[in-house]
């Protein structure tokens, strides 16, 4: 099975690209994250994953466009939805790229996070794969999540700490000022 593997990056694909190889899938990855911000992230997390790419042979395709704009305003817009519109916007193009070049299937490494909305990921594969006319193959990676973490550390790793949007930087800096209050 050919499976394009969806990577947001390089720390989050060390136990799923293990996990995948240990069950005998062909995985490609897939860099394409134009939520990331600022720019400078965006490029330390696209150098990240290029280095794990390299480091553990693994054939990394990137989609480098950066329209934060667009992004923006779908984020702004979407309200409370705008994780999912984000999972959507990434996956979806992950799905389109795989039938264009004649992968099986497609999945995510974000399916490894504790951290992220699982069931909304899940969902919205399966959304997207209806509509595009491509197989999602779903796994469950979070019981690898230790495993992960200590494979990036070994690898000595950039690890970021938080999803990458300018929203969750947010959320994550107002949480520390209102604790500290």
């Amino acid at each position: 099975m050919r499976l394009l593997l969806h990577i947001c990056c390089g720390p989050c694909s060390a136990f799923p690209l293990t996990y995948l190889r240990e069950h005998s899938v062909e995985v490609t990855g897939f860099f394409y994250n134009p939520n990331i911000h600022p720019y400078k992230e965006f490029r330390k997390r696209l150098e990240t994953a290029r280095e794990f790419a390299r480091r553990s042979a693994l054939e990394l395709i990137v989609d480098d466009r950066y329209t934060l704009e667009e992004f923006l305003s779908n984020a702004l817009t979407a309200g409370k939805g705008r994780c999912s519109m984000c999972y959507e916007l990434r996956l979806r193009r992950t799905a389109q790229y795989a039938k264009e070049y004649g992968f099986d299937c497609f999945s995510t490494t974000l399916l490894v996070s504790p951290y992220q909305q699982h069931d909304q990921i899940k969902n919205v594969c399966v959304k997207v794969a209806r509509e595009e006319g491509i197989s999602f193959s779903y796994y469950d990676f979070r019981p690898g999540w230790q495993q992960g973490v200590q494979i990036s550390k070994d690898m000595e790793l950039y690890r970021q700490p938080y999803c990458g949007c300018i929203f969750s930087e947010k959320e994550r800096y107002m949480k520390k000022r209102s604790v500290n209050r």
